[in-house]
């Protein structure tokens, strides 16, 4: 029988389901859904798990936007949520012996390298969060992580999927993190080869310029992992430019942090500047998360007005679903990045205490 989010739109409401393998079935993103009165925890864990589920089910692949977000970000959520899905880290572990085996110069063409840095960064951050101990999984998806690296210190990426799939510069600081996040993995890595990966990396995020204030954004919370990519000065401005893009409600738009043409190669420029709100762009819980989640891991205080202004925004803007609504960058059919969008409030939730800690 399939499954449905519990409270959310019909499932033939304003489009194709979001996700469907058969049998795991969500209902399509809906902006003009209501909005609860408080805030379910169960029922947005349920929909990470059962999106990551549905996708890998129907789909066999690692994907930044859904699966991918699932092992880096409900890891952490662990203290307040519990164990993540056992299943989610079997898939990956399938996934790495999968990649590991295929031709080389295979591993460099279309989403490839995406998915194997998002495969390293979920298994890094499941030893971090919820081991506590780095694993031979981990360490084997690292290797096979910095294989794919080139010679500038980043990896091959595609430019046309927005946020997630878009530039190079996304995956060096998503790369960056998953090698700070696995317990114990920088200080083992001594051998020469390792460290002319890293430094590579290192150099890379210090010398190059972000593409746009989302991608400072994600070298801020890269930083927290990594050390050496940001001095103090630069840490304070990136915090001080997060701060700077809060909307007047308290929340933050995934698009204010980009001119649309600066997207990867600019191919959604059209579609975003036609699009109703593009002079003034909502909210979304993609980006009021991720703003949330950055600030607190580089340390800025909990009880900071800005940012309670955000968790209020964040309490005040959960769906029936369970979902937090972000619009898609890229087309107006599944708005995957509403399942990043329910991840990070999530987050934002626990570090900032407002979940309750798992029995």
């Amino acid at each position: 029988m399939p499954l449905l989010v519990l409270g959310g739109p019909d499932s033939s409401g304003p489009g194709k389901p979001q996700y469907d393998d058969g049998t795991i079935v969500i209902p399509a993103a809906d902006p003009a859904e209501p909005l609860r009165k408080e805030v379910s925890v169960a029922l947005a864990d349920r929909y990470l798990s059962d999106g990551s589920k549905a996708w890998s089910l129907s789909k066999n692949c690692v994907s930044c936007h859904t699966n991918g977000a699932y092992l880096t970000l409900r890891s952490p959520l662990t203290p307040w949520l519990g164990m993540p899905d056992a299943g989610a880290r079997d898939f990956f572990v399938g996934e790495l012996k999968r990649l590991r085996a295929a031709q080389p110069d295979s591993l460099q063409k279309g989403t490839k390298p995406a998915q194997a840095i998002y495969l390293a960064a979920g298994l890094a951050e499941w030893d971090r969060s919820v081991t506590k101990g780095l694993s031979p999984e981990t360490i084997s998806a690292l290797e096979l992580m910095f294989r794919l690296q080139l010679p500038e210190g980043s990896w091959a990426s595609l430019d046309c999927w927005p946020p997630y799939e878009s530039d190079a510069w996304h995956l060096a600081t998503v790369a960056a993190g998953a090698a700070g996040s696995a317990p114990g993995w920088l200080d083992s890595a001594s051998g020469k080869n390792h460290q002319r990966q890293l430094g590579r990396l290192q150099s890379y995020l210090t010398q190059q310029k972000p593409p746009h204030d989302y991608g400072a954004t994600l070298l801020l919370l890269a930083s927290t992992r990594m050390s050496g990519i940001v001095d103090m000065a630069r840490k304070q401005e990136l915090i001080e430019m997060i701060l700077g893009h809060q909307r007047a409600d308290g929340g933050w738009s995934i698009r204010t942090f980009a001119r649309p043409e600066s997207w990867g190669r600019g191919n959604r420029a059209e579609k975003l500047r036609a699009e109703p709100e593009a002079d003034d762009p909502s909210s979304d819980g993609h980006q009021t998360g991720l703003a949330l989640v950055a600030l607190h891991e580089a340390g800025v205080l909990s009880d900071d007005p800005r940012l309670r202004r955000g968790i209020d925004w964040l309490r005040s803007h959960q769906q029936q679903s369970g979902r937090w609504w972000t619009r898609s960058l890229n087309t107006d059919t599944y708005h995957f990045i509403t399942y990043s969008g329910t991840a990070y409030p999530l987050l934002a939730l626990g570090l900032y205490g407002e979940l309750p800690l798992a029995r």
